[in-house]
């Protein structure tokens, strides 16, 4: 490999020796058409250097190249433009430091279709009007225009650029309507330290956004407000001399701290009210000390453990909003919190190791609105000591919460007799419930609840009946069935059209509106079918056979597996005969003394379940 790189350098040399070699191989333009584009970018480069290329012989290399840089080249000007501009697959185009390039040399790249990266940094004699030339360009994604005559009318231009990602404006004078013009560039990400120099042109600027780009340090800006850097490698925040700059907001969001003692040394972090250092890498927190007017702090997915609680403590008095999913922090640590944080209004425990002895102290906490307590260990209820089935329910410490208005349970291991102290919680309006041991009963509880807006049952052993059964109360708008398996299509009609106030989300809601004619249709084609004489005359004749019971466990087991007609504690039992097509016979479920009873039952029971929803197809 290294023999035949040695070949092609030495005949890229030889290619390029004199005017008189480079007029040889020009006659041959077939070839050079069909030259690999990097084999092409060496041959231009070793042009360049030996001062043997001019406009016309770029010519050769339009089906080849795509990627050229003439940077620094005093003798491009529109000519070279021109050839350029035929160029069918160039990707980026380098004319940086290009002096001669102006407005009228940018018109012959107009409408490329392949171009995506172009740089005219230092361009002076590019203006507003060339960059109405640019923006025809919609491929573009990496532009720089920096220290060019463009203005802030010429920079508000370019927010038609949908697929900028990358965009250089050292040196121009931008405004505050140019920037905000720059915010529907939604991919623009990335800007660097020299180019957050410019941001010191702006004394007043108070709104900052630098997420996801390659600053890690930029000067003091005594005006700034609100800062973002989420997803950034922070070296120093505002560094400089002078004030430390009292910035209010301040967002990290998957930040990379490289010194998490300098980084926030030139902040005045007594005067910030909201951080968000969320899944970053910050492991210390004794910044949080100094931060007494913090209102919300967002510490989810990062190493806080019950050890770092305390620093809490110290800006506790004004905290209204904490977030602490994804942490280490247990019940233990909530108990440290209590009595310290006298204005939480919503606290986040999503993901989290703790379990019922959190929630004793969450009930301690009488400003909460807002708890999420998803995915943890609550289970809804403690033993008592040296007892088997004595139980005590935890849900009853949030009675104590009289501002409560949302409140999440998914994934915990609650059960339908766990959920009663919720029935005096009045002022709920938001609540998440997603467990395979709910049932038809938490439907009849929750009924109760005066201002339920917003009711998520997910993943429930809900039945027909026990939908046809729950009175939602008046103020209730969404109602999240999603994963409840044993809810049929006529169950979720009736219930839509006895409320229609009430959003259902569930999967079948999601064919009901297309497939509601199709439906309609065969529902009157097998009505008039039915009233045949031969339906009439089976019909008195219609074998009942006895009811087959399921407990919880067994019906939960049928949900993955194939549904037998034959009961499972009977195995001796008759099966009936569904072949015959005019014996149309569908299966009613319903609950009994907490057991599932199934039995044939005759057609005029419009709200059974017909036995193909449960995975059991019969010959109709």
């Amino acid at each position: 490999m290294e023999k035949e790189s040695e070949l092609i350098r030495r005949c890229i040399e030889a290619a390029c020796q004199s005017k008189e070699s480079v007029e040889k191989w020009r006659k041959q333009r077939r070839t050079l058409e069909r030259l690999p584009s990097h084999l092409s970018q060496s041959l231009l480069r070793n042009l360049l250097r030996r001062r043997l290329l001019f406009p016309s012989l770029l010519e050769v290399f339009k089906y080849s190249m795509e990627e050229i840089d003439l940077r620094g080249e005093n003798s491009v000007d529109a000519e070279w433009m021109a050839y350029l501009g035929a160029f069918r697959h160039l990707r980026s185009l380098n004319l940086g430091d290009c002096h001669r390039i102006n407005n009228s040399a940018i018109w012959s790249i107009v409408g490329m279709t392949s171009l995506k990266e172009v740089d005219l940094s230092r361009c002076m004699k590019v203006t507003d009007a060339g960059v109405k030339h640019l923006v025809s360009i919609s491929t573009l994604e990496k532009l720089w225009i920096s220290e060019t005559g463009v203005t802030a009318n010429g920079v508000a231009l370019l927010a038609s650029l949908k697929n900028l990602s990358v965009l250089d404006l050292g040196g121009l004078p931008v405004t505050d309507s140019a920037l905000n013009s720059l915010q529907a560039l939604t991919k623009l990400r990335k800007i660097s330290n020299q180019g957050a120099l410019v941001l010191q042109r702006f004394p007043k600027l108070s709104f900052l956004n630098l997420a996801w780009t390659n600053v890690t340090r930029f000067p003091n800006l005594s005006a700034l407000e609100c800062l973002n850097m989420s997803n950034c490698t922070i070296d120093s925040i505002l560094e400089g001399n002078g004030d430390k700059a009292p910035l209010l907001k301040l967002v990290c969001t998957g930040a990379t701290f490289m010194n998490e003692a300098e980084a926030f040394l030139y902040i005045k972090t007594s005067s910030l009210s909201l951080l968000d250092v969320s899944k970053s890498s910050l492991s210390r927190f004794g910044i949080l000390a100094d931060m007494k007017m913090l209102e919300h702090l967002d510490l989810s997915s990062v190493t806080m453990g019950d050890d770092s609680v305390e620093m809490i403590l110290c800006i506790g008095a004004n905290l209204k909003n904490l977030n602490l999913s994804s942490t280490r922090v247990s019940s233990d640590g909530i108990g440290i919190l209590v009595g310290h944080v006298p204005k939480l209004e919503n606290l986040s425990l999503s993901h989290t190791a703790i379990d019922d002895v959190a929630l004793s102290y969450i009930g301690l906490m009488p400003s909460l609105k807002v708890v999420d307590l998803s995915s943890t260990n609550i289970k809804g209820f403690i033993l008592q000591p040296g007892t088997e089935s004595h139980m005590d329910s935890t849900l009853t410490a949030l009675q104590n919460l009289s501002y409560l208005e949302s409140l999440n349970l998914e994934h915990t291991q609650v059960r339908d007799p766990d959920l009663h102290p919720l029935s005096s919680c009045k002022k709920l309006s938001h609540l998440s419930l997603k467990c395979a041991s709910l049932t038809d009963a938490t439907l009849h509880l929750l009924s109760s609840l005066p201002k339920l807006t917003t009711l998520h049952v997910r993943d429930a052993v809900l039945t027909t009946n026990g939908l046809d059964a729950f009175i939602p109360p008046t103020t209730l708008r969404v109602l999240d069935l999603m994963g409840c398996w044993l809810l049929t299509e006529d169950a979720i009609s009736q219930f839509l059209k006895k409320h229609p106030q009430v959003e259902i989300r569930h999967e079948i809601v999601q064919n009901l509106s297309t497939e509601h004619q199709t439906i309609s249709d065969r529902l009157s084609t097998s009505q008039q079918s039915l009233k045949g004489p031969q339906w009439n005359k089976k019909q008195g004749n219609l074998p009942m056979p006895e009811f087959l019971l399921y407990n919880r466990e067994e019906l939960l087991a049928l949900q993955f597996s194939p549904l037998s007609l034959q009961s499972p504690h009977d195995a001796g039992s008759v099966t009936p005969n569904l072949a015959d097509e005019e014996d149309l016979q569908l299966y009613l479920l319903e609950f009994s003394d907490g057991k599932l009873k199934t039995g044939l039952a005759s057609h005029s029971h419009l709200s059974i379940i017909p036995i193909v929803t449960l995975g059991v197809a019969p010959s109709v």
